[in-house]
């Protein structure tokens, strides 16, 4: 199949060079060639637009969900009654969405209906921001809100009013935010100023939704800026209260990693655990999270050596663990240059049970039958080894069990 190539002068150079994917070009062109209008929408032509590759590319058609199934051998129809399928061209799901406006939004999420449009300028009025709202057909670029002067004015600003997108859609108001966090951009005044009147709408919002937008904005190089703007206009205390005073510049020194900077954001809160439960992470995050919190503040350089292993325990003896442990103190203050060496120098020694000479088996085994006292014995021996490594050998540890049994009564002996 022939693919269609930008024929219009007057294209913006960026994107008459940029790379589409040939599964997308067959998609636009088949929906032409049936006499449907096709364009590429949304994020992609931002994208393209700033010189960038875009991760997805969506498609915008006149054709109604079964005109493009007819149109093409293997279409699933994943949202058709939102009007949107997928199509399967050369081992590539391409998304297309037929035209659509949308009517009265009632729990600040989803609209009542689904109204299918032939006109794209129609389809476009109902996006979010104008960054957002362009369409290019490879021809010719639709941007009847300004987004173009947006992009060259690095600006996030709403379609129409942005009280009403706001208010139809509670998730945007995040969004708002992570744009300007993620792509280093501002936040225009009207856009920003219609966040908190508008904040009992977002608080409709599912944690899973306010939860991937957080985890995009604590991951970008805008995050101590992204995380000032969710503490002025209020959504900060919407969603994690907990945060409220923390160091927000300090989130951007943590390594890029989830569970790091969400441990430097609540590593002062009274209740982290509350905070990343009710925002519905995943259970390892959770915990990783909460023992890097534990490590935030390590012991000073001159500590002894049980003072790091105490905390090399806490935080895991895997050099990537280490390396985000000391990166959140590092972030918090701690001088981790001096600390290093210090918790290199313990790292290879036993700290937890299962590092211990003697396994559960080998006590009961050698005394006989400790019981339900043997974890006590184990914990023990372990306090034992961390002050002293040398003490971990079968020898020792046997002589210092025999020794502990001797001074518990209900142990045979």
């Amino acid at each position: 199949m022939r693919t269609l190539r930008p024929v219009s002068a007057e294209l913006p150079s960026a994107l008459s060079a940029a790379s589409i994917p040939p599964p997308v070009l067959e998609v636009l062109d088949g929906l032409r060639l049936k006499g449907f209008q096709a364009f590429l929408v949304g994020g992609c032509v931002r994208d393209m637009l700033r010189g960038q590759h875009p991760k997805d590319f969506d498609l915008a058609t006149s054709a109604r969900p079964e005109e493009v199934q007819r149109c093409f051998r293997k279409v699933i129809p994943t949202g058709i009654e939102h009007g949107t399928v997928t199509v399967l061209v050369q081992g590539h799901h391409v998304e297309v969405t037929t035209f659509r406006a949308e009517a009265d939004y009632v729990d600040g999420r989803r609209p009542t209906k689904v109204e299918f449009h032939t006109d794209i300028e129609a389809d476009l009025s109902r996006r979010d921001f104008t960054i957002n709202a362009m369409a290019y057909d490879l021809r010719r670029l639709v941007d009847p809100f300004g987004g173009q002067v947006d992009l060259a004015a690095r600006t996030v600003r709403c379609v129409g009013k942005a009280i009403d997108r706001f208010t139809e859609d509670g998730l945007r108001a995040l969004r708002a935010v992570r744009f300007s966090a993620v792509l280093g951009f501002s936040l225009d005044p009207d856009t920003q100023a219609a966040i908190a009147p508008t904040r009992h709408v977002f608080r409709k919002v599912a944690f899973e939704r306010v939860q991937e937008e957080l985890r995009k904005i604590l991951l970008s190089p805008g995050a101590a800026r992204g995380l000032s703007l969710l503490d002025v206009t209020g959504l900060l205390e919407d969603a994690v209260p907990e945060a409220k005073g923390a160091p927000f510049d300090a989130v951007v020194n943590a390594p890029v990693d989830e569970a790091a900077r969400l441990a430097v954001l609540l590593a002062h809160a009274a209740t982290p655990r509350t905070a990343l439960q009710r925002l519905k992470l995943p259970t390892k995050v959770i915990e990783r999270t909460l023992e890097l919190i534990a490590g935030a503040h390590p012991p000073a350089p001159d500590a002894s050596p049980r003072a790091f292993r105490l905390w090399l325990r806490g935080v895991g003896r895997e050099p990537e663990q280490i390396a985000q442990a000391l990166g959140v103190a590092g972030a918090l203050g701690a001088p981790i240059d001096a600390l290093a060496p210090r918790v290199a120098a313990v790292r290879g020694d036993p700290l937890t049970v299962k590092d211990l000479a003697l396994t559960g088996a080998d006590l009961t085994a050698l005394l006989g039958n400790p019981g339900p006292q043997v974890g006590a014995l184990q914990r023990h021996l372990l306090e034992l080894v961390l002050e002293t490594p040398a003490e971990n050998t079968a020898e020792r540890l046997s002589n210092a069990a025999r020794q502990w049994c001797a001074q518990v009564a209900d142990i045979p002996r």
